[in-house]
């Protein structure tokens, strides 16, 4: 079996593949304190929840924007995993991603790893110009092109960012949690106001960036396919205009993929 491991600013998301078929998935809070034990004794736990022999993990890909929490996860490995890994840890990086995918933007070393992860995985799935939404602490747009270059993006302001922001700056308006979309624009209320300001501004704003990077990336063309991920992708697509697939498995699927293609040493075309 294959363990991928995706560590984000907020949260880390693993799952074991069988093959082609994920077996398991989980979504934790990341928190950089964690020790190589630490993670051993919770996805342990997680693993015989699912009734996985953790024995049968031979290889481990991982992903991350965390520094600290990488250190650890590489010492969890190699504590607990390696007695019955086949092959060293995959860390990715800009050096083993650059045979997958180009970088054409000023400064490649800032460009973080999960977006590069997304973008190869859109690619490989339509072959074509694409933009990729993000749901995540921050929601980022990633651009890439039909020859597989990623060239830039967007990055904006998450939702629980604003929520948290909406109730801590002002003495009156609660914090809330977004998990229904109203069905008026109009709020009757406080916390209806908020919900609506929330879906239905953040689903206008990304129509606008969207269209705004269809007219950079390709003139009036349109032949550009729209994706989204992470957390809240199902919320807010159905509120916009342009999000035309909702894929939340995309990364974890794409370490997957990524995974394959380098132990196979060669480039999808």
């Amino acid at each position: 079996m294959l363990f991928v491991i995706d560590v984000g600013s907020s949260h880390t998301v693993a799952a074991l593949y069988d093959g082609s078929e994920i077996i398991g998935h989980w979504r934790l809070k990341t928190d950089p304190d964690r020790t190589g034990d630490e993670l051993a004794i919770r996805y342990y736990s997680l693993f015989a929840m699912e009734n996985i022999d953790s024995k049968q993990i031979k290889h481990v890909v991982l992903a991350s924007v965390v520094p600290t929490l990488e250190a650890a996860w590489l010492h969890c490995c190699e504590k607990h995993f390696s007695a019955h890994l086949e092959s060293d840890v995959i860390r990715l990086d800009k050096n083993n991603m650059s045979s997958l995918i180009s970088i054409g933007t000023d400064n490649p070393e800032e460009v973080g790893i999960d977006r590069l992860v997304n973008g190869y995985a859109a690619y490989n799935k339509f072959q074509t110009n694409l933009i990729v939404i993000d749901f995540g602490t921050a929601i980022t747009f990633d651009c890439v092109t039909d020859d597989c270059t990623y060239i830039g993006g967007v990055i904006l302001p998450g939702i629980a960012i604003s929520l948290n922001a909406l109730a801590s700056k002002t003495a009156k308006l609660p914090m809330i949690d977004v998990t229904v979309t109203p069905e008026t624009i109009i709020g009757k209320n406080t916390v209806h106001a908020m919900k609506s300001g929330i879906l239905y501004g953040y689903g206008s704003m990304i129509d606008g960036i969207v269209l705004g990077i269809k007219k950079e990336m390709v003139g009036d063309n349109d032949n550009i396919k729209v994706v989204s991920t992470g957390g809240m992708a199902q919320l807010i697509a159905p509120v916009t205009k342009t999000i035309e697939n909702i894929d939340p498995l995309l990364t974890l699927n794409g370490l997957q993929l990524i995974y394959n293609q380098l132990k196979k040493g060669q480039r999808v075309e």
